[in-house]
């Protein structure tokens, strides 16, 4: 692509616009056009300046420190900067083009700027591929910025020539007067005059409106660019609508040669042929003459030696895409190879066939409209350019993967899974060395040799995304090799790229969108959080913005689901989908992934009020009658077990209550009572110990549960508050157990308090049963919450109560001769926090700030040195008294004030979303009660469930079902 940029002018009052608009937009465009030369005058002043500071600003974003030391001629300088003949170029010579033109002396300047756009048009280049007879002009467009009559009728002469024109609106000086005259000619002489001031005469009048009919005349090849609306993205779009009418008006898009399997070659050869249409340079400029400070050619050189610009202009390689906004995008967008490859291809009913190649680039250029019209024609990617497609856009070529932490999306990925992500974004490189090793060996026939590397990319990839989500794989349902790619392979593609509307377009395109969508979403909740932890909030905050977009599209399509079929659409929350070898329903998808909003939606409310109440009435008095007329149906449901369990717990906590109470002494073995509480406290934990290890590591897995790996669902059973509880009450339980029959102490005093500390574990956990209640449990939830709110703040007010505590200690009992001395529980530490602690609550303790005299106390060093158990007197001193006023103001008026403050932001938060909550914790109670038997019953069918465990081989229901 060759820009022209013209409008330096000194014959005009200039005025100020927005220039940076402009900058950003002329760059963004030459960036989408692949290899671009922008063509101006070199001048220090005017429009030139501009696009000068425009360029050094690219090349700055671009190679960052190293734009100095970048030459022009290096291969990933895309966007190259080239001064007219004649003109002053910028001091920075290796960072422009100077084309040095020796003309004769009554040769215009102007006049071979315009001879130079005329040759470049005329010029063109291999499309497709060089061995495909079909070429296309090299695309050039002038974009006219403020300007004086010259560039006016330059303007004009390059629309007869069929040159398109981008006139940028807001500009001012000639930009301007040429639009206001295409709107209303009768103002000409008003503003003409007004611009030109005193030296504007008739003659120049007429000269001036010949030029400006001649371009009213040619409008279909101007486009408008308004500076002070349009945003800078959107040139791009006007400049491909210029150029693809200027063809079609000239009709020089030709061919001469029909697309044939005789003149195509195998796609591995055309693999080493990159086939895209774009002007390339690897060495310096030489057009008729010299880069500045190289040699001098011959002086009668007039126009550029032909021989030199088609060598320039015949090379073509691989452009790097650049990905646009799909906003502003259209088929005659930048890069508009893409506009002219699509329209070929379906003249010759070639699409299907070889418009793969056409798929791989718009996926990388982020061209959705094209990418959306190949799939709906059928297109499909071919597997060998996976592996290149995740290369891309997903590898950092810049950085070293095994050495740095360029925490890009690579990086991320690496974390997770550091061979598959390797595999993923770095095997397109080892194969090409291979392809390129068997070239030169002359073995190269095809890439099938490399096809099983290349599922392996799309296996690692699946792997990757289980991984982050901590699913094992459930089974693969692929029948053999495979040479394209499914829809959902580009889906997870887009995904890690984070490319929206490829991935929205692809999802469409699967089989089940509520399942797959709910996958992606929690994929890129994951790699959110990950972004977040290392705290890449840009790249978090695109992560988690894709993800609410796929919960919402889920949610809408549950909305649609239940107004058209309600009865379906509450089955299908139930449905087990493999999804990349994830195997789950929706619900129990989004329960494990904690999405709130699809567990708390009418469909699955309703789905789990048939599991509640096993298909019988949904509510309490109806089911309880139920008892009588679906005796089976009531036993099995959940509800029924869940009451049970809970009976059976409170008759433990009764029999537990009494063995505290009345059993734990010298008289244990003579009292039979008590053996029988102990033993059913006994094995009722045991009972519910085991249910919960069921739960956690589901080798008793129950209907709907996913195949999730053991480190993932011991993570989901640690993260609910009320199995932390549980098993803190088994584990006091079973040291309470050890010390009273492995370490009894004379009276059992040791095992008293442990069983009394279990007791009091086990009344706390006994509110569980009340979060299933409409109106209790938001409340449970709320002092679940505000317990975290508690611990993050007694986090803070350790460090201040120790802090005040060894003040008050080392002023009250100075020069004390130990503080670890004795047992445990005479240690000096608790008196240190003792004081502090309590007068959080407003206990001051004067008397012993002040250092009075107490009772049981004695100043005597000889005696308290020599016999610690005898406290020590505190002494007087007054910093004592004035620390303790200072701490009981911040402490009581700032950190307690504090807690409050944030115990009524959670209440207001969890206030707000009770419903949504509640419903959450209610769908885990369900879930654990769906398979669950009460204790200590469960322990009699513990053989049986564990033969018939679904995950063993040798189960019972898998040999029911064949396995």
């Amino acid at each position: 692509m060759v820009f022209s940029v013209i409008g330096d002018s000194d014959s005009f009052v200039p005025r100020p616009w927005a220039k940076s608009v402009f900058q950003t937009a002329l760059i963004e465009a030459a960036k989408c056009a692949g290899d671009t030369w922008i063509l101006y005058r070199g001048n220090d002043y005017g429009v030139s300046s501009i696009v000068w500071s425009a360029y050094r600003k690219y090349g700055d974003m671009e190679f960052r420190d190293k734009n100095h030391s970048v030459p022009m001629n290096d291969s990933e300088r895309r966007v190259k900067l080239i001064s007219l003949p004649g003109e002053t170029a910028s001091p920075e010579t290796n960072k422009v083009y100077d084309v040095m033109m020796y003309l004769d002396i009554n040769t215009d300047k102007t006049a071979f700027l315009l001879d130079f756009e005329v040759y470049v048009s005329q010029q063109e280049v291999p499309f497709l591929s060089q061995t495909i007879d079909l070429k296309l002009p090299i695309p050039i467009v002038i974009l006219a910025c403020e300007g004086d009559i010259h560039t006016i009728e330059h303007i004009a002469k390059a629309l007869k020539k069929n040159i398109p024109v981008i006139i940028i609106k807001g500009s001012g000086k000639a930009a301007d007067l040429i639009l206001d005259y295409m709107e209303n000619t009768e103002l000409l002489r008003k503003k003409a005059s007004v611009l030109f001031g005193i030296r504007f005469d008739e003659k120049t009048l007429k000269f001036l409106t010949e030029q400006l009919e001649a371009i009213a005349a040619a409008s279909d090849l101007v486009g408008v660019f308004d500076v002070n609306s349009d945003d800078p993205l959107k040139l791009s779009n006007i400049i491909g609508e210029a150029i693809v009418s200027c063809w079609a008006t000239a009709q020089i898009l030709k061919t001469t040669g029909l697309l044939s399997d005789k003149n195509m070659k195998s796609h591995s050869e055309l693999q080493a042929v990159r086939t895209l249409p774009f002007l390339q340079s690897n060495g310096y400029v030489q057009i008729g003459a010299t880069v500045s400070g190289g040699q001098i050619c011959k002086s009668n050189a007039i126009l550029p030696k032909e021989e030199e610009i088609n060598k320039v202009f015949s090379q073509h390689r691989e452009s790097r895409a650049y990905v646009l906004d799909t906003k502003y995008s259209s088929p005659t967008s930048l890069p508009l190879y893409f506009y002219f490859e699509y329209q070929f291809l379906q003249e010759l009913k070639k699409l299907k066939e070889y418009g793969h190649m056409l798929l791989f680039e718009a996926l990388i250029a982020n061209r959705c409209d094209y990418v959306r019209v190949l799939l709906d024609h059928g297109v499909e990617f071919k597997l060998w350019n996976l592996s290149e497609l995740y290369e891309q856009t997903l590898s950092c070529k810049d950085c070293h993967f095994k050495k740095d932490d360029c925490l890009h999306t690579q990086w991320l990925l690496k974390q997770i899974e550091e061979k598959k992500a390797e595999k993923v974004c770095f095997s397109h490189r080892k194969i090409t060395r291979k392809i390129q090793k068997k070239e030169r060996k002359n073995q190269l026939k095809k890439l099938i040799a490399d096809e099983g590397e290349q599922e392996k990319i799309a296996e690692s990839a699946k792997g990757l995304c289980r991984k982050i989500l901590g699913y094992k794989e459930s089974g693969n349902n692929d029948n053999g090799p495979k040479k394209c790619v499914d829809t959902s392979d580009i889906l997870l593609w887009a995904i890690f790229a984070n490319r929206r509307e490829i991935a929205e377009i692809c999802w469409l395109r699967t089989d089940n969108h509520l399942v797959t969508g709910l996958v992606c979403a929690a994929v890129l909740q994951k790699l959110s959080k990950k972004a977040n932890n290392v705290k890449e909030q840009n790249l978090a905050t695109e992560f988690a913005n894709h993800a609410k977009m796929f919960e919402d599209r889920c949610l809408a399509i549950m909305d649609g689901m239940y107004e058209e079929d309600d009865k379906n659409a509450i089955d299908l929350m139930d449905d087990d989908v493999n999804v990349w070898g994830i195997k789950s329903s929706p619900l129990t998808f989004a329960h494990e992934n904690f999405m709130y909003d699809i567990v708390a939606h009418t469909c699955s409310q309703k789905n789990m009020n048939k599991q509640w109440y096993n298909n019988l009435a949904p509510d309490l008095k109806p089911f309880l009658k139920s008892v009588f007329r679906k005796p089976a149906k009531f036993f099995a449901a959940p509800l029924t077990r869940y009451m049970y369990n809970y009976v059976m717990f409170f008759v433990m906590l009764v029999f537990y209550s009494a063995f505290v109470l009345t059993s734990i002494g010298d008289e244990y073995y003579t009292l039979d009572i008590a053996k029988v509480f102990e033993y059913y406290v006994y094995f009722w934990g045991a009972g519910d110990l085991i249910e919960e290890l069921i739960n956690c590591f589901g080798c008793l897995e129950s209907k709907g549960r996913s195949h999730r790996g053991y480190f993932s669902r011991l993570k989901r059973y640690l993260y609910d508050f009320w199995n932390l509880v549980d098993l803190l009450s088994y584990a006091l339980l079973i040291t309470a157990l050890f010390v009273r029959h492995f370490h009894p102490s004379t009276n059992f005093t040791v095992a008293r308090r442990m069983f009394s500390l279990s007791l009091l574990v086990m009344y706390l956990r006994f509110l569980e049963v009340f979060l299933v209640h409409r109106k209790m449990g938001p409340t449970l939830i709320m002092i679940k919450e505000m317990l975290k709110d508690l611990l993050y703040f007694l986090g803070l007010a350790v460090f201040v109560v120790l802090g005040v505590g060894m003040y008050y200690h080392a002023n009250l009992w100075p020069d004390h001769p130990t503080i670890w001395s004795g047992n445990w529980i005479n240690w000096r530490i608790w008196t240190i926090i003792y004081y502090p602690y309590w007068q959080l609550y407003g206990e001051i303790n004067n008397e012993v700030l002040e250092g009075e005299e107490l009772s049981g106390c004695t100043n005597d060093t000889n005696i308290w040195k020599t016999d610690t158990s005898i406290n020590r007197c505190p002494q007087e001193d007054w910093t004592v008294t004035a620390v303790a006023a200072i701490y009981m103001l911040f402490s009581n008026l700032l950190l307690v004030n504090l807690v409050i403050a944030m115990f009524s932001y959670t209440f207001e938060r969890v206030q707000e979303n009770s419903e949504k909550l509640w419903r959450f914790h209610r769908c885990t109670v369900i879930n654990d009660y769906e398979q669950r038997l009460p204790s200590p019953f469960n322990l009699l069918t513990l053989p049986y469930r564990l033969a018939c465990c679904p995950r063993r081989k040798g189960g019972c229901r898998n040999k029911l079902r064949g396995i």
